[in-house]
């Protein structure tokens, strides 16, 4: 949060200072079940941590973006809800009280239409209007895997901006992270929690037979999945996370691609004809 607050200020003096701890109390409190009858987060891939790490990334992409100077400008309330947008992005994982069944995680299919329901939900009791309450749900719909981006009915050419940057921070923000790695059996549990509550329908990046399946396509999923997308449909707001801009190492883009490379190693591993076979979990003692 600090880093996010001291941004929020930097970009915009004038700004209110308790509104970044604001939002993220509100975000807190629904992750730890302290909102309404929601439970608290079970999710064990996308948790808060996983949220986090979207934030900051995201608010990295438009600080970029503003001290570029380039048009359109990002108004000081639009970068608010693009804050609130990330924050909330994931909280379609959250299970109401009384639902025993599995985890968040069967949520994967919908969690995008129920976190933008929550996220409608909290914005209008907290005083928001109709109108920036559907911002922040258009912003949402950009995490969504399968949609067409241009399907989405953006109002102003600064919210699609804006959602397009969230949709970039969402996939990079996460597999920037240093223990993205170590954490894809976890995502493969989730798909597969899904794949049993929706009858066996694809989930993002398709079904895999296994967590070690999930790590051999993950260097495809980069190339042929994630780079197109941020480059392509969200139009390469990555790059404002060049320091400096424009010519500047992009650090997320080098974690991005170290992981990569450490994924590699890991497959490589699991793959040698000259050792005796690991498991999963062995071969991610690769470093």
């Amino acid at each position: 949060m600090p880093v996010v607050q001291s941004i929020h200020l930097e970009l915009f003096p004038r700004a209110r200072e308790e509104f970044v701890p604001r939002i993220f109390d509100w975000a807190v409190s629904a992750f730890e079940g302290r909102y309404k009858d929601y439970q608290p987060v079970d999710a064990k891939y996308h948790d808060f941590e996983h949220t986090l790490q979207g934030t900051l990334c995201l608010a990295l992409i438009l600080k970029g973006r503003v001290l570029s100077g380039l048009k359109p400008t990002l108004p000081q309330k639009m970068f608010e809800l693009g804050m609130i947008a990330i924050l909330l992005h994931d909280t379609g994982y959250l299970k109401v009280r009384g639902d025993s069944e599995g985890t968040g995680a069967k949520y994967t299919l919908i969690h995008v239409s129920r976190s933008s329901d929550f996220a409608r939900q909290l914005l209008e009791e907290q005083g928001f209007s109709e109108s920036d309450a559907g911002i922040v749900q258009r912003m949402i719909r950009c995490t969504g895997v399968n949609l067409k981006v241009e399907k989405i009915p953006f109002q102003t050419d600064t919210e699609k901006i804006i959602g397009y940057a969230l949709g970039s921070a969402d996939l990079i923000g996460q597999m920037a992270a240093s223990d993205y790695v170590d954490k894809l059996p976890i995502l493969f549990d989730e798909f597969e929690e899904s794949a049993r509550y929706s009858g066996g329908e694809q989930t993002k990046g398709g079904m895999f037979s296994s967590p070690e399946d999930l790590l051999r396509k993950t260097e495809g999923f980069w190339k042929f999945y994630v780079l197109p997308k941020i480059n392509n449909d969200f139009l390469g707001q990555y790059r404002f996370l060049a320091d400096p801009y424009p010519d500047g190492p992009n650090e997320y883009i080098q974690h991005i691609e170290a992981n990569v490379e450490r994924v590699k190693r890991v497959v490589a591993r699991l793959d040698a004809a000259d050792a005796p076979p690991v498991s999963t979990a062995e071969a991610l003692a690769v470093k």
